[in-house]
């Protein structure tokens, strides 16, 4: 207590000659002359990290002997030294001794009160000599330069990963244990980190505090607003190794070799359907809920997902973004795009396994194989006839409807399918685009050529 007191006491009589900071004790004078000769008189002999005091060098060696001779009496935390100890108590005291004159900010530390300030004044005094990033305090410049070393000094003592920082050895410490600490208390969902509850915790309150200057459209985070920046660069730094396609994420890049390795690893517990992303899966469980969580504004209809929503969007504004390079037809849905190129190129890339029959699209092939199995899935409720495609079954309920929703401008005369119209239309027109291959003679409709071939062409050969 003597000793304490000679601080309001004791003039301070030992002056710094480099920077006229002074002490009342020569030991300390000593110890802080070593700020500005960079002498650093303890050496750990395990990570060989230098510094100018004994107790600092002790704590350090705590770190690889993962001795913790402090503990919390409130929750049996250890720590490596009593400064720590001290900080951590606040957390259960809820004490926030220091505040940011600037921003009215509490801080349960002094020291984060000066790392705070650097947020207002944008110093960011410590800089990695290998890269030139720069860092507001120098403990995130020591984790960073573990990246350039490759330095990973904790270890799991259950299955021997190591990583680069302590708080990430508690977080994947959770992975064993289950723990998930850190609990939303609006929908009481949990997470193993406080900053991944922060996060959470946006979707609740609707803030977006990350801005992007180009477009203006806010993010939740910065890591999204990165990857949203990509799309006016036009970087897309993740490449997959098989087909050298590139993405702009690392979780697409991920999802993406699923394609190539065919791994499924999301399953839907109700019909066991798997799939290469968790989205997906997550899209798909509404098939099962009901659930419609994106609506349109213009006409109320409602989707699973938003993706669905944007298309259909589409219809009300007239976007058509996806455009074909050979006829400059324009379509809303890239994938419509996709199999309109076969129409130019001719491809057909679906065949039938069973008569080797190839379609443009997957949805004709699917319907085609109804030819070989009998499916007929769709059923009329008033008359229990059954259809294999789900368009003749539309077509069928008219008969019990009346309805002929297709009119001939010519005449007037309705029909209760397009297909039926467009035959109408050929006695107009006087169109005859059925020819027979025998001779050569034309008609209007493909069931008179049918009939041509069978009667006339038969007997004349």
């Amino acid at each position: 207590m003597k000793q304490h007191q000679e601080i309001h006491t004791v003039e301070c009589t030992y002056n710094c000659d480099v920077c006229t900071k002074s002490f009342s004790k020569i030991y300390n004078l000593k110890v802080h002359q070593r700020v500005h000769t960079a002498d650093c008189t303890y050496r750990c002999e395990v990570c060989n990290e230098t510094f100018r005091k004994l107790q600092y060098f002790k704590v350090q060696q705590r770190v690889h002997t993962r001795e913790h001779l402090y503990r919390c009496e409130v929750c049996n935390k250890t720590f490596s030294c009593t400064g720590n100890l001290k900080v951590h108590q606040s957390v259960h005291t809820g004490e926030r001794p220091y505040q940011r004159a600037v921003c009215n900010k509490t801080v349960i530390d002094r020291s984060s009160v000066n790392i705070h300030e650097r947020v207002h004044t944008g110093e960011r005094p410590y800089r990695c000599d290998v890269c030139n990033k720069t860092f507001v305090n120098t403990g995130n410049l020591k984790v960073h330069q573990r990246v350039h070393t490759g330095e990973r000094l904790y270890r799991c003592r259950l299955c021997n990963k190591t990583l680069r920082k302590r708080e990430d050895l508690e977080v994947h410490q959770c992975l064993h244990s289950g723990e998930r600490p850190y609990g939303c208390d609006v929908c009481n969902k949990t997470f193993r980190r406080m900053d991944h509850l922060k996060l959470h915790q946006r979707v609740h309150t609707g803030e977006r505090p990350y801005r992007c200057e180009l477009c203006d459209k806010t993010f939740s985070c910065t890591g999204n607003m990165k990857v949203h920046q990509r799309v006016h660069t036009g970087e897309r730094p993740y490449q997959c190794a098989v087909c050298n396609k590139t993405f702009t994420d690392k979780s697409s890049v991920k999802a993406h070799q699923r394609v190539h390795t065919g791994e499924r690893p999301y399953r839907c517990d109700v019909c066991n359907k798997t799939f290469s992303c968790m989205g997906n899966l997550n899209v798909h469980k509404r098939v099962h809920t009901g659930e419609r969580p994106y609506w349109c504004e213009v006409c109320n209809k409602t989707f699973t997902d938003k993706r669905s929503l944007k298309v259909h969007q589409r219809i009300h504004t007239g976007v058509h973004p996806y455009q074909c390079k050979l006829c400059n037809k324009t379509f809303r849905k890239e994938s419509s795009l996709k199999v309109h190129q076969c129409v130019h190129t001719g491809e057909r890339p679906y065949c039938c396994d069973m008569c080797n029959k190839t379609f443009r699209y997957a949805g004709n092939l699917k319907e085609h194989y109804r030819v070989h199995t009998g499916e007929h899935p769709y059923c009329c409720d008033m008359c229990d006839k059954t259809f294999r495609y789900a368009g003749s079954l539309k077509e069928h309920q008219r008969v019990h409807t009346g309805e002929h929703p297709y009119g001939c401008d010519v005449c007037n005369k309705t029909f209760s399918n397009l297909g039926t119209l467009k035959k109408h239309q050929h006695l107009h027109t006087g169109e005859r685009p059925y020819r027979c291959d025998v001779c050569s003679k034309t008609f209007s409709h493909k069931y008179v050529l049918k009939r041509h071939i069978l009667c006339s062409c038969n007997q004349q050969s």
